[in-house]
């Protein structure tokens, strides 16, 4: 328990100093996604590092804080007095039933995962295509075109660019929009990147700051490519208006990402693209100062454990549990690495 609150806090601080970070990036810059890429990646690294190399025994902490004098000296002998008068045991309790929670919530997601993939395949299957090969060049741009599918761009090691068969219909502006948009989302190899950054709810679908930093990055990849869009093609209000257009008629089909539409992001990018919010000069000093201090606090917070002798038991018995019981290693050896 005490290791997922912990987890969750680094997350979420690490969270809050990348929209500061964010915040003081030029209005057309391509480079948010990698920012939260290195966000979420120091949030993985960090938990298991300091486990093994940076804990801090909460109980050695009470006592310690007991053995001084003043106000908190009552609050912490009280504290400590609550950690001996069987919170251990009760926390140690709830263990098993958090464990089979979390394998419950990641077999959810790897399902769900595999169910979008399957109907995805599925609509592509059964729709009409342009040519034998399934694909059509259309605009310099070779894309699958389908019933209602898109447009999005689809596959995580080949990735290709897909189109409901409406946006042909489309004045030729906005469908060279609507196609660059998808084929900078495939050059820039986007699935690949948001399909790893999703690998980590698979290993703490628990960790509520990972799944804001997941959203987070997803409209970082979005921004991203209107920018990079805008820039080849100009006129970012016309690009404004296509969204608005492109979100009422997709309305069937899964939501993919990435995608030209996102998921529930386009009032969000529409801002950043045509309205950017101006920077106070307060802010470009204040921001980057406010979101050092939190990376600071991240860094040198280390790893809390109930008690050093607790915390070796419970590897100990976990150990022995798992040598005792071969059958059950699956389960038990990816709980145990996490903790």
């Amino acid at each position: 328990m005490v290791c997922i609150l912990y987890v969750i806090a680094i997350s979420t601080l690490l969270g809050v100093a990348g929209l500061l970070v964010e915040r003081t990036l030029p209005a057309n810059t391509t480079s948010r996604r990698w920012l939260w890429s290195v966000i979420i990646a120091i949030a993985m690294t960090i938990p298991p590092i300091y486990q093994a190399n940076h804990i801090s025994s909460i109980s050695e902490v009470l006592e310690h804080q007991a053995a001084q004098s003043g106000i908190g000296q009552s609050l912490a002998t009280a504290s400590l007095a609550t950690l001996n008068d069987g919170l251990t045991a009760r926390i140690d309790a709830l263990n098993p039933f958090i464990h089979q929670v979390w394998i419950i919530a990641s077999a959810m997601i790897v399902l769900w995962g595999l169910a979008t993939a399957a109907r995805v395949w599925f609509l592509m299957r059964h729709s009409r295509r342009g040519d034998v090969a399934g694909a059509s060049v259309i605009d310099g741009v070779s894309v699958v075109v389908t019933d209602s599918i898109g447009p999005a761009t689809v596959g995580v090691l080949r990735s290709r660019v897909v189109v409901p068969r409406w946006v042909l219909a489309l004045p030729g502006v906005q469908r060279r929009y609507v196609l660059r948009h998808e084929e900078e989302h495939r050059r820039s190899h986007d699935s690949l990147l948001l399909f790893v950054a999703s690998l980590t709810l698979i290993l703490a679908p628990w960790n509520l700051g990972m799944w804001w930093l997941l959203r987070r990055l997803r409209l970082a990849v979005e921004m991203d490519c209107d920018n990079r869009v805008v820039s080849a093609l100009g006129d970012a209000n016309a690009y404004g208006e296509l969204l608005f257009k492109v979100a009422q008629a997709a309305s069937r089909g899964p939501k993919l990402q990435p995608a030209f539409l996102g998921a529930g992001m386009v009032e969000r990018r529409l801002k950043a693209l045509v309205a950017p919010a101006p920077l106070r000069h307060a802010q470009r000093f204040l921001l980057p100062v406010v979101a050092g201090v939190l990376l600071f606090i991240v860094l040198s917070m280390p790893h809390p454990v109930l008690s050093r002798s607790h915390s070796h038991d419970q590897m100990t018995s976990s150990t022995t549990t798992t040598s005792a019981k071969p059958h059950s290693s699956t389960a038990t050896d990816p709980i145990v690495a996490q903790r």
